[in-house]
Parts: structure tokens; sequence; C-alpha cells
């Protein structure tokens, strides 16, 4: 049984990045023409969602979202949400439809093909360069000037622990919402882990599970106040993975959850 799980979560694993790589293929020209200047972002941004649903599919995977609240088109926003699974990328992207551009790990530019339109269409930052982590507010502040939205995983990368259900937050995304006056949108995702971990050995098709919870204003705060909504933006998502957990174990048959 345990060959037949091995031989499934290796043909997982490059599936996922047959799949990640055949839209990118397909709409290559498309993809290019719409890097090549700053409004062709918006026209990059629908692509990149056919992209997200295109991969969730072609995985066997579906979603279920609460929204709390609706996003308001064309008004910027700071969205952020726990980290567990490259999943993470391709599920927002679903589930936000206002414009938005990624503040991500360099790493991840090194995959080939994706890579090439990650770091022209991300902000990079390498955690280790405190230069590096200035220009992403550089560069943050100019998206939001143009109308966009900015997304950051505010964990600063995904624990080595899975047993880590939500790991302490770094300040950069509470900093820029606060200095832009922008919203603050936390979210949820309560089973990416479970579907597509950084564990090579682990997955399934399924449900994924979110929230969109209520926005978190910024307006009139100052970076006295980053604490504070730090600590309660984490406390919500927090909360709310525990409650997806307590959900799944109690739909579980009794045999399974004793």
């Amino acid at each position: 049984m345990k060959v037949f799980k091995i031989i499934f979560w290796t043909f997982y694993r490059i599936w996922f990045y047959i799949v990640m790589a055949i839209p990118i293929l397909l709409m290559l020209p498309f993809l290019v023409a719409s890097i090549l200047t700053e409004s062709g972002y918006p026209y990059f941004f629908k692509m990149a969602r056919i992209w997200a649903r295109f991969i969730l599919f072609a995985m066997g995977l579906y979603y279920k979202v609460e929204r709390v609240q609706k996003l308001e088109p064309n008004k910027s926003y700071m969205i952020v949400a726990n980290h567990t699974s490259m999943l993470d990328i391709m599920l927002m992207l679903v589930l936000i439809k206002n414009p938005f551009v990624f503040v991500g790990k360099q790493e991840l530019s090194k995959i080939p093909l994706f890579g090439f339109f990650y770091k022209r269409t991300c902000i990079l930052v390498d955690r280790g360069n405190s230069k590096s982590r200035m220009e992403v507010f550089n560069q943050a502040q100019k998206r939001i000037s143009r109308g966009l939205s900015v997304c950051i995983f505010p964990e600063g990368g995904v624990p080595d622990d899975e047993s880590i259900v939500l790991d302490t937050f770094k300040d950069g995304a509470f900093r820029l919402a606060i200095e832009h006056q922008i919203p603050i949108v936390p979210i949820s995702f309560g089973d990416n882990k479970t579907r597509f971990s950084y564990t090579f050995f682990s997955g399934s098709p399924g449900l994924m599970r979110a929230k969109i919870h209520q926005v978190i204003e910024t307006k009139g705060k100052t970076l006295l106040d980053r604490k504070e909504i730090r600590e309660q933006v984490r406390t919500v998502i927090y909360d709310q993975l525990i409650d997806f957990e307590t959900t799944k174990k109690s739909s579980l048959p009794q045999n399974i959850t004793q």
C-alpha cells in the first residue's frame, strides 16, 4: 500500500509542474505582450487567473469559499493569508478579482517558465538582505499608486514544522497598509497544506476551504498601531484555522477520529 502511495505522490508532484506549464505555453505570446508595459498588467492578471483555475481543475481540486465581505472594485487592499503550500498562489488568484501583485520570495523565480513571469510581475524579496526588504516598500508604493492591491503572506515563509498552525507575523504588510491607509483583507486557507504541502510525498485531490474575513480598516491609524493590527489580523486567521480543523475532525467517521 505504501508503495502505491509513493508512486501516486511522485506522479502528483510531476503532474503539478506539467499543468503549471501547459497554459503558460498556450498563452505565451499574450502573456509576454501584457508584461511589456505597466498598463498591460490588468490583462496579465486576468490570464493569471485563468492559469490558476486550470491548475486547480487539472489537479482534481475544488474550493469552497465563505465571503464575509465583498471587495470594492478599483480599490487597493493589503491582502494577507496563512502560507503552507504552492497552491496558496493559485487559490488566491482564483478568489480575488481585484488586480494585485504578490510580494514573494526570490527563490520561486528559479522555477523554469513560471519564474520568468514571476520575477517580472511580482515584488521579489531576499529575506536575508535588508536592502531587498527596503526595496519592497518602494515597489509596493508604485503598485498601490497605480491602483493595484498587494498580497503578502505575513509569516515570512512556510514553517519547516508542518505541525505549526500559524507562525508569527512579520510587520511588513501592516506597515505598508498603514502608511498607504489601505484596508487589510485577512484570508484563511484551511486545506492547502493537506492538498499539496512542501513535503514531497504528500498531497491529494479534494476540497480546499477558504474564508475571506471582514476587512480591517487602517484609516487614521499610525505606525504605533501596527503591532495591535498585526495581532488582530493573526487572531482572526488563527481562530478560523482552528475552526476549519475542528469541523474537519467532526465530519470524519467516529472510528477514524478515535
